[in-house]
């Protein structure tokens, strides 16, 4: 039998969570709260260069996961993006599937996507530049220009008992970076020190996410964020996600300016094609 999905399901009325969405007792928000009192790294962009790469390049050593400002998206653009994505959650089922069954749909071209590359072409500079390298190291170990971009629109509908369930369980992200806009319903928590820290909405910053690419690029220096997303009682909570990978013929191993007898390389040599199925099957990288 199909299950149904999760949207239909709360507009059914739920008054009890189904079977098939309780949580394993040890990953039920009720028994791993998040810890209080500590704040994730948020990063101005319109400061100097040489304060950038310092911060940029401590939040990926130490969280793997930074709040972006002044990142020059406007805000009435964010806006727009949103504004699709509540849209196309209120289209009668059998549409929305046609889209969610199109493998093109997870790739967009718009006005946002130019904004969003030239914001991922900063980042990598910065990275970049955090490792030690030329600036344009990590974007051309990504193949430059032939960098994809896909978007992940996640819709998390009331839930009547969210102590048991996750919107997303833990996971790291098998992109090079993941750049998210969520709405203002919290529920984004990424894992750092043996803890769950929840991350608090500023309005029109970018919620950046290093991933796995990244983490293998850098040789570990830099780390992919383990990270995932809780459910709220009474509103609904989005977030749209742009995934930048490489293409899925690119090569991906650490960089060999990054190897050496005292730092020896901690990963293989993959396409980014293979990387995907063993992360997807669950085999060993």
């Amino acid at each position: 039998m199909e299950v149904e999905r999760v949207q239909a399901l709360s507009l059914g009325g739920l008054n009890e969570l189904p079977a098939q969405f309780v949580r394993p007792a040890h990953e039920r928000p009720e028994n791993s709260k998040a810890v209080e009192g500590i704040s994730v790294p948020v990063i101005s962009l319109s400061q100097p260069a040489e304060i950038l790469v310092k911060e940029i390049y401590n939040a990926c050593s130490q969280w793997g996961f930074f709040l972006i400002t002044e990142h020059g998206i406007s805000p009435s653009l964010i806006c727009r993006l949103q504004d699709v994505g509540q849209e196309f959650f209120k289209l009668p089922q059998e549409e929305k599937e046609k889209y969610a069954n199109d493998p093109s749909s997870g790739k967009f071209e718009e006005e946002y996507a130019e904004e969003l590359l030239k914001v991922t072409d900063v980042l990598l500079e910065l990275l970049s530049e955090g490792l030690g390298l030329e600036r344009k190291a990590l974007k051309s170990s990504l193949r430059g220009e032939e960098i994809e971009l896909e978007m992940k629109i996640n819709m998390y509908p009331p839930c009547p008992q969210p102590q048991l369930a996750l919107g997303v369980e833990p996971h790291t992200d098998m992109s090079a970076l993941t750049i998210l806009v969520p709405n203002d319903v919290p529920g984004l928590q990424v894992w750092k020190d043996d803890n769950w820290v929840a991350v608090d909405y500023i309005p029109n910053a970018l919620f950046v996410h290093v991933g796995d690419q990244i983490e293998v690029l850098s040789n570990e220096k830099y780390k992919s964020v383990l990270h995932r997303s809780l459910v709220n009682k009474d509103r609904l909570r989005m977030s749209w996600a742009v995934f930048c990978t490489p293409p899925l013929d690119a090569s991906i191993g650490p960089l060999p300016q990054l190897v050496n007898d005292e730092n020896p390389s901690k990963y293989s040599t993959k396409t980014y094609e293979e990387y995907r199925y063993r992360k997807f099957n669950k085999i060993p990288q």
